[in-house]
């Protein structure tokens, strides 16, 4: 019996710890161990909605243990500290224990890598100091804390404001990509809710005026040029202001500074402009790219140590060729957990083809305006354009697959219909 532990219950680490416990575990063939640092799950391409307060990130939780249970794993709540690879251990500090020895060492087989990533401020000057980063669930509720704080003392300062028709709040968003056009759409939502409802001390949803920077030519770049132009109508529609091939070259704490000498005020900015490794990578020994992800093999081995895999943001493909690498994003690594579950129970691994990253498209959502989005080959190959409630259907029912996979269509029923429930008593967004 080998022991297969996996670090990181991501979309990546929880898919592979769901499949290898219901093929292996079961039968007892293998001993599969998940770790992760928190109790339970969350998908991370909602992080932008906790952000907002369109969502309440306890609905959407899943339980590792609970989780563990049903599908014949084991999970362990607890930070990983060190990897020893010549004795194949690793050593995990307990989250419920603050005693300086409470440690645990765990032996593997095979160690799958699977802790995500963190943002990249890219060494702009002030940016890592100054900007808030939608990283986890407790760095989007922070988001959210310090923008309902911001707005009850615009509320208590604006009457003694002069120029009445400037903003009395001014957010920052850095990045285009899904995450920085989701969180500024959501965000418009909750500032006309708030608006009407005469809360948080807004009157008027022109008081928070929001600003997206993109270094690039265009906004969601993963979409062709028809698709970005959509979405860029469709934002300037709701009063968000969108400055393409802007450069940052500083952040200060109330505003930005443009590599052209253009300056942004900006009492809230939120970097959503790329991702790297997080530190715990470089203690590993293993090959790194320049952005502290594993480099893996065409079977999502390290090239350092074959005992040791990789999937999701934490790794980058070893692969001449550019358009094969696989991207950060939970479709990625969706594919990498399907993949390398059958690499983990084939009889005769060496025989399999190396992964290969399939783009299926990619669906953006625009809060009450719809989504927009392409869905790559849907007809032959054909390439499909979708926008509207239809769009957005469909990115609701990528997250609903995603939670019927791992709970199952029951479960996920009866979650769905009690979120439905709630959101008639309750308010549309979280205002407290």
């Amino acid at each position: 019996m080998q022991s297969i532990v996996i670090v990181g219950g991501g979309v990546a680490g929880l898919e592979l710890a769901t499949r290898l416990g219901r093929r292996l575990g079961s039968s007892h063939k293998d001993r599969v161990i998940l770790v992760d640092s928190a109790p339970t799950h969350f998908w991370k391409p909602l992080l932008h909605a906790v952000a907002a307060g369109t969502i309440d990130p306890a609905d959407h939780m899943i339980d590792y243990a609970r989780q563990a249970i049903d599908n014949h794993f084991t999970f362990v709540c607890g930070e990983v500290v060190h990897v020893d690879r010549a004795r194949r251990t690793l050593t995990v500090r307990s989250r419920f224990d603050d005693a300086p020895d409470a440690h645990t060492t765990i032996d593997y087989d095979r160690l799958v890598l699977a802790y995500g990533s963190v943002t990249n401020f890219f060494g702009i000057p002030g940016a890592s100091e100054h900007c808030l980063a939608l990283d986890s669930v407790k760095g989007a509720e922070t988001f959210r804390q310090r923008f309902l704080g911001l707005c009850a003392q615009a509320g208590r300062r604006r009457n003694a404001r002069t120029d009445a028709g400037a903003p009395l709040i001014d957010i920052v968003i850095v990045g285009a990509g899904p995450t920085g056009i989701e969180l500024a759409a959501d965000l418009r939502h909750t500032v006309d809710t708030l608006a009407h409802y005469g809360l948080a001390g807004l009157e008027s949803p022109h008081q928070v005026h929001i600003r997206i920077v993109e270094r690039g030519p265009q906004v969601l770049p993963s979409l062709d040029a028809e698709a970005s132009s959509l979405a860029v109508r469709k934002l300037r529609a709701m009063g968000i202001e969108i400055c393409t091939d802007t450069a940052i070259a500083e952040v200060r704490d109330d505003e930005l500074t443009t590599t052209d000498g253009r300056v942004f005020p900006a009492a809230i900015t939120v970097w959503a402009a790329g991702v790297k490794g997080p530190a715990f990578s470089t203690g590993l020994n293993v090959a790194l790219n320049r952005n502290d992800q594993v480099v893996v093999d065409g079977r999502l081995r390290s090239v350092t140590d074959p005992d040791i895999h990789a999937m999701g943001d934490c790794c980058t493909l070893l692969n001449p060729d550019k358009t094969a690498m696989a991207p950060p994003s939970a479709q990625a690594a969706r594919q990498q957990a399907i993949y390398l579950a059958k690499v983990l129970t084939h009889k005769a691994p060496d025989g399999l083809a190396g992964f290969q990253y399939r783009d299926y498209g990619t669906l953006v959502s625009l809060g009450r305006a719809g989504a927009v989005g392409i869905l790559r080959r849907a007809i032959g190959n054909r390439h499909l354009h979708v926008r509207g409630p239809f769009a957005l259907a469909m990115y609701g029912l990528t997250y609903q697959r995603h939670v019927m996979g791992h709970l199952g269509p029951v479960r996920m029923c009866g979650n769905l219909l009690a979120r439905w429930f709630r959101s008639k008593m309750l308010m549309p967004v979280r205002w407290h």
